[in-house]
């Protein structure tokens, strides 16, 4: 059997006669990968191998809630994402569907403010004196008021999921766990949430988006979306803390009612931010 070929590593600078260089574990070169089928079959063997930590995470996350926090807690940290990656890819995927379905979860345009928002009574004086104060129109700022929200919205959302961690902390107290323990809680719900949130918009684009959804319906997607949010807290719960009986279900509605207010807002605290920052 003849010896491999030797070629220089890249990183090393250094002759080498394996597959991998014995120094920094760079691989020999291969013009393959740099066409766009070699492209194509990278993508599609990470996200189909068996050994995929993305694939194993988002089906451990969504099949058996409370399990990547057992695990990271416990130290089974090898075969899944980290609870900060994870729920950065989440989002990736929540605001890849937003803008496909043209949904407005968190990227809420200016016109929705003004009129279907629960501070849309205080709204439009607040609108007026920023108009006033910057001297241009309604028409001329709209524009840069939803492009801007836009991108709070994928720039501050992790500071919506670690702010929940205050109230796990809160309401176990007894376990005198870390905060970072609860914080690990947090962006496994909220990764949770934004695949949940995907549906969501799904639902308002099979309804022609936002603004076109009928008055009845929004709430009545809202209400279910919670429900679930709901459902998924009352399984994860029983594995983080091993809570029982009734106790648990208080727990779970003292959460759920976080988790709403928390979304809510942040969608205020985007409409206050970009309006004074656009």
């Amino acid at each position: 059997m003849s010896a491999p070929e030797s070629w220089l590593c890249p990183t090393c600078h250094k002759a080498v006669s394996s597959a991998f260089c014995p120094d920094c574990g760079e691989r020999q070169l291969d013009f393959h990968a740099l066409t766009m089928r070699g492209l194509a079959e990278q993508l599609f063997q990470s996200l189909t191998s068996v050994d995929s930590k993305l694939i194993r995470s988002v089906l451990a996350l969504v099949a058996r809630p409370g399990a990547l926090t057992v695990a990271y807690l416990e130290g089974r940290r090898k075969p899944y994402l980290g609870p900060v990656p994870l729920f950065l890819m989440a989002n990736v995927l929540f605001f890849a569907a937003e803008s496909l379905f043209r949904s407005s979860v968190f990227a809420t345009p200016l016109a929705m403010h003004l009129e279907k928002e629960p501070w849309s009574f205080i709204a439009p004086t607040w609108v007026a004196n920023r108009l006033a104060a910057l001297h241009t129109t309604l028409d001329a700022f709209t524009p840069a008021f939803d492009q801007a929200v836009a991108l709070h919205a994928r720039s501050w959302i992790i500071v919506m999921a670690l702010s929940f961690a205050p109230l796990p902390l809160l309401v176990y107290r007894q376990r005198r766990m870390p905060i970072a323990a609860h914080a690990v809680f947090a962006l496994h719900l909220y990764s949770f949430l934004m695949l949940l949130l995907c549906a969501g918009a799904a639902v308002e684009a099979l309804f022609g988006g936002p603004t076109a959804m009928p008055a009845l319906v929004d709430p009545f997607v809202s209400i279910t979306l919670l429900a679930a949010c709901a459902a998924y807290l009352y399984a994860a719960v029983g594995a983080v803390y091993a809570t029982r009986g009734a106790r648990r279900l208080l727990e779970v509605a003292a959460l759920s009612v976080g988790v709403a207010a928390l979304v809510l807002g942040y969608r205020f605290a985007l409409f206050v931010l970009t309006l004074y920052t656009a």
